[in-house]
C-alpha cells in the first residue's frame, strides 16, 4: 500500500511535466507525422506519398537536402575535432586560466542564430572590417574570399560548433586517469600511442554522443543561415520554414513530409551512436 501511494505521489509530481511534454512535444509530433501524409492538391485524401514523393525527386528538395548534409558534417567534423583539443587543454588547465577558458566558452556557445550572422557581416562582410583592413595593407588576402556563399556559412556554423562540442567533452576527459598517461611513458609509449590505443577508444562513446548532437544542431539551423543568405541558397531548415510561412501560399504537409525526412536523419544518426556505444560497452567489459 505504501509503495502504491507513493507512486500515486510521484505521478502527482510529475503531472504538470507530462501535460507540457504531451502537449507540446508529443501531441505537434504526432500531427505532424499524420500531416505529412495528406495531399496538397486534394484536402479529402488523408493518405498520400506524394510528398514524401517530392522531397525526394524534386531537384530544389533534393539540393536542399544535400546543402544541409554537406554543411552539417563539414562544421561537425571541424567542430569535434577542434573541440577535442580545446576540452583536453581545458582538463589540463588549472586555476583562473581555466575558470576564464569556460566562462569564454559559455559566452560563446551562445552566440549564434541572427547577431552571430550580423557580427561576421561586419566582420568579413562585402565591407568588413577584415576586407577593408585586407584592402588598405594591400595583402590581397581575402580578396577572393565572400561571405555570402556555402563557404562563409560553413565557417559560421563551425564557429558555433567548437564551444559546443569543448564544452560536451569536458567532463569526459575526467575519465582519463593520470596513472594511465604515466604507465605509458614508463613502457617507453608516446602521447601518440597513448591516445590512439588508451585515450581515444576510452572517450569514444562520449565522441560520437557530441557528433550526434553537434549533427542535430547544426542540421535544425535556420537562423544564421536565414540571416546570411535568405532564400538565395538551399537549406532544408529554411525551406521547412518557408513551406509554413510563405509569401504567396503555404504547404504545410510538405513541410510537415520535409521536417519528418530531417527527423529521420537526426534519428539513423542516433541510431549508429547507440550502436557503437553499444559495441564500445562490449569492447571494454571483454
Amino acid at each position: 500500500m505504501k509503495k502504491k501511494a507513493n507512486i500515486r505521489i510521484y505521478f502527482l509530481i510529475l503531472l504538470p511535466f507530462l501535460t507540457v511534454v504531451f502537449l507540446y512535444e508529443i501531441l505537434p509530433l504526432v500531427i505532424m507525422i499524420l500531416s505529412s501524409f495528406r495531399s496538397e492538391i486534394d484536402s479529402s485524401i488523408f493518405f498520400t506519398l506524394e510528398n514524401y514523393v517530392s522531397a525526394f525527386t524534386k531537384l530544389s528538395y533534393q539540393r536542399a537536402i544535400i546543402n544541409s548534409i554537406r554543411i552539417t558534417l563539414i562544421s561537425t567534423l571541424f567542430g569535434i575535432i577542434i573541440g577535442f583539443i580545446g576540452a583536453q587543454a581545458a582538463h589540463n588547465s588549472r586555476g583562473k586560466f581555466k575558470d576564464l577558458f569556460l566562462t569564454i566558452l559559455n559566452m560563446t556557445s551562445n552566440f549564434a542564430g541572427v547577431p552571430l550572422a550580423f557580427a561576421y557581416m561586419i566582420i568579413l562582410g562585402n565591407s568588413g572590417v577584415l576586407i577593408m583592413l585586407d584592402k588598405t595593407l594591400g595583402l590581397q588576402s581575402l580578396a577572393n574570399f565572400d561571405l555570402y556563399t556555402s563557404n562563409g556559412l560553413i565557417l559560421m556554423y563551425v564557429y558555433f560548433q567548437i564551444p559546443l562540442a569543448t564544452l560536451l567533452l569536458i567532463p569526459a576527459f575526467n575519465g582519463i586517469r593520470k596513472e594511465w598517461q604515466e604507465a605509458n611513458k614508463l613502457l617507453g609509449g608516446s602521447p601518440i600511442t597513448f591516445w590512439s590505443r588508451v585515450g581515444v577508444p576510452v572517450l569514444l562513446p562520449s565522441i560520437f554522443g557530441t557528433i550526434s548532437v553537434l549533427f542535430a544542431n547544426a542540421l535544425a539551423a535556420y537562423a544564421t543561415a536565414y540571416a546570411l543568405l535568405m532564400n538565395n541558397y538551399s537549406l532544408l531548415p529554411v525551406n521547412i520554414t518557408g513551406m509554413f510561412t510563405g509569401d504567396m501560399t503555404t504547404r504545410p504537409h510538405l513541410g510537415a513530409a520535409l521536417s519528418v525526412v530531417m527527423m529521420m536523419m537526426m534519428l539513423i544518426v542516433i541510431m549508429i551512436n547507440n550502436y557503437i556505444n553499444r559495441q564500445t560497452t562490449q569492447w571494454k567489459g571483454a
